[in-house]
């Protein structure tokens, strides 16, 4: 089987590089015949491509290359086996059952190693299916032995069982877990060949200008962050943008504050420290001075208008806000576009005109607003006075990312709260023909919100929003304490350990986010996430240092773990080896799973898993044998070796992903 096609369900990749194959013995076919005749040319261009026996040649040459380029590709993708099982038992189910259309095919790794390596679970529900559509009742053991008997030559099956009522058990072939070891150790941890390459637009993180970021943004940013590196990990093209809250009414009351408090500003760059306390004392002056009130919508219309007074003075503040923003990216690593609401302000009088053209428009008390199937509330897209909402930029910049950036998968990670908001936003580009959900993926990964440790919205103790930079400056401390009570200080260099409280700081407070279902709310808690026992950063970061450290005690360098990974075959024996080899390789279905959820718990889950079954294997496989009197190293159990080298290749990337910084000294 092509290990194209074990990364999709479908036989795609398989027909892709069978086809080619086919292709290529009819070309060899012909041009074997031609040369019967005496005809057969040469032509140094394919400019100079005359005959039919050249044109011939030069297609099959070209087909040649472009099938190993695939094999290449293919063959250095880790693969994926429940894919490549359900490839297997897709094919036994249509076999035994022809006429089915559409059976269930269920392929889950086994819970217990009496069970095998994995089980499909298909028979029940075919079952089902025969006695409602046919009237047939065939008891699901039956069935599973007819998928059996039908099941194809492959290269992963070792054996199957019969269980229960019509479970059939899975165990793998040793050598093919350890030839996809041995290829994950020469290659690396490679992406899936996703095919057509799709363009990924996420939307995440999103503060507002002259607000400073609190704790609630942390998780779209941090998700959001997360998701990108996966997609383009995958192979995608992905647009990370920042839909920053950038214009708008409050900046009338802020720009005529800031005419106020600094007259000169056209001239001399205002000296704003906090812009918290400048947009408050806006904010109070708005709501107590009715002239100044007057005059800060004065300045909403002028800047609308693009005055080059009012546009300086927005971008001033603008600035500000960015340069803040940016100081907690760079402390969690982010990357991100900004593309503001502002980007959008010029596009929204056609959103208006495209949506009265199509008659969605109806007036509300002067408002223009537009009513989508299935949804109770309707879109607001312009005020009574003329202006527009957020509703209008919401849509304007949906149409721009599905029409001009030509999106194919579109992902928001906005809060809970805003779902009705955007799938009502979603259900309007679908009715006015902007995309097909069949074709283009648009979702709302919506995310809970943090709770203090009294599981009440995480406050200060003044009642206020905790300010995210602030967060992150405890988190460094709390890490050096740690750091320090475990007389890490006494065996680092400073490096090292700033290398290690930074690692380890902004890893927990990422993984404490990311290791919960996004969907739920979850307890922010300093002492839980820098627990080194249990399922945290923590551990995680440790384990991994340990595992690095393992060759290095040894003596064994990069180099010779190379050469080893190409000459040694990768013994798995001991139950316990076999069981790390199997985690091992669940990587790529891990990765498959969240692309098509987006739940990123699932990776931490699996991470954690991967650790302590490497701990288990550790503790029951010598790797490296030393004299128990002389401590000196009598015996290196290089295959081992290469296995916790496999580990800590899968958990490198899994950190990566998840925008961890792993330090190989802790």
């Amino acid at each position: 089987m092509c290990l194209l096609c074990c990364w999709h369900p479908g036989l795609l990749g398989q027909l892709y590089c069978s086809h080619k194959e086919n292709e290529i013995k009819l070309l060899t076919a012909e041009i074997e015949r031609l040369k019967n005749f005496g005809c057969l040319g040469v032509s140094p261009s394919l400019e100079g491509l005359r005959d039919e026996n050249a044109k011939l040649k030069y297609r099959l040459n070209f087909l040649k290359k472009s099938l190993q380029e695939e094999r290449n590709k293919s063959t250095k993708s880790m693969v994926n086996i429940n894919s490549c099982l359900q490839e297997i038992f897709g094919a036994a189910i249509q076999a035994a059952y022809p006429d089915l259309e559409n059976p269930p095919l269920v392929v889950t790794p086994s819970q217990q190693p009496k069970f095998g390596d994995y089980q499909c679970n298909s028979a029940m529900g075919i079952s089902q299916i025969l006695l409602k559509t046919r009237e047939q009742k065939v008891i699901p053991r039956e069935i599973a032995e007819k998928i059996a008997k039908n099941i194809p030559a492959n290269e992963c099956i070792e054996k199957v069982e019969i269980a229960g009522p019509g479970f059939i058990n899975v165990h793998l072939r040793k050598d093919f877990v350890s030839k996809q070891l041995s290829s994950l150790l020469i290659n690396g941890v490679q992406p899936p060949a996703i095919g057509k390459r799709k363009k990924v637009v996420v939307d995440f993180s999103s503060p507002n200008i002259a607000k400073e970021m609190h704790v609630g943004h942390l998780r779209s940013t941090i998700i959001g962050e997360s998701m990108c590196r996966l997609f383009e990990f995958a192979g995608y093209d992905v647009l990370r943008l920042n839909h920053l809250g950038d214009w708008g009414t409050q900046f009338g009351m802020l720009i005529a504050h800031l005419q106020d408090k600094f007259p000169d500003y056209l001239t001399v760059s205002p000296p704003i420290g906090d812009l918290q306390a400048f947009y408050k004392e806006s904010k109070r002056r708005f709501d107590t001075e009715e002239e100044f009130k007057k005059r800060a919508y004065q300045c909403v219309v002028l800047l609308q208008s693009k005055n080059p007074d009012f546009i300086k003075a927005w971008n001033l503040i603008c600035d500000v806000s960015r340069r803040e923003f940016q100081k907690i990216y760079n402390c969690l690593d982010i990357t991100i576009i900004e593309r503001g609401e502002s980007f959008y302000h010029e596009m929204m009088k056609d959103i208006v005109k495209e949506f009265e053209d199509k008659g969605f428009v109806q007036v509300d008390d002067g408002r223009k607003v537009v009513f989508v199937p299935g949804f109770p509330v309707p879109l607001t897209i312009m005020k009574s006075d003329g202006g527009y909402t957020y509703d209008t930029s919401d849509l304007a910049a949906l149409k721009h990312r599905l029409c001009e950036e030509k999106g194919d998968i579109l992902i928001y990670v906005v809060d809970s709260g805003q779902s009705v908001h955007f799938q009502t936003v979603f259900a309007a580009g679908q009715m006015i023909g902007w995309y097909d959900p069949k074709v283009t993926r648009v979702a709302h990964a919506a995310f809970g919100v943090v709770l203090g440790e009294d599981k009440k919205k995480f406050k200060t103790r003044s009642g206020d929003t905790v300010r995210l930079i602030d967060l992150l400056e405890e988190g460094l401390k709390r890490a050096m304490d740690k750091l320090k009570d475990k007389e890490r200080d006494k065996v680092l260099t400073p490096e090292e350990l700033k290398a290690a409280q930074t690692s380890v700081a902004f890893g927990c407070i990422k993984y404490a986010d990311l290791s919960h279902n996004r969907l739920n709310d979850y307890v922010f808690s300093f002492d839980k996430m820098l627990d080194d026992r249990g399922n945290t950063a923590a551990y995680l970061l440790y384990a991994f240092t340990r595992i690095r450290a393992i060759a290095r005690l040894a003596n064994i360098d990069e180099q010779m773990l190379r050469k080893a990974a190409r000459e040694e075959v990768l013994v798995l024996d001991h139950e316990k080896e076999w069981k790390l080899g199997k985690c091992i390789l669940r990587f790529p279905e891990i990765l498959q799973k969240i692309l098509e959820d987006l739940l990123l718990h699932t990776l931490c889950d699996y991470l954690y898993e991967l650790a302590t079954t490497f701990t288990e294997f550790y503790d029951s496989c010598y790797c490296v044998e030393k004299d128990r009197h002389t401590g000196q190293i009598v015996k290196v159990n290089m295959w081992r070796l290469l296995l916790c080298e496999a580990t800590a290749t899968v958990m490198a990337k899994g950190f990566d992903i998840l925008g961890i910084k792993p330090v190989e000294r802790m």
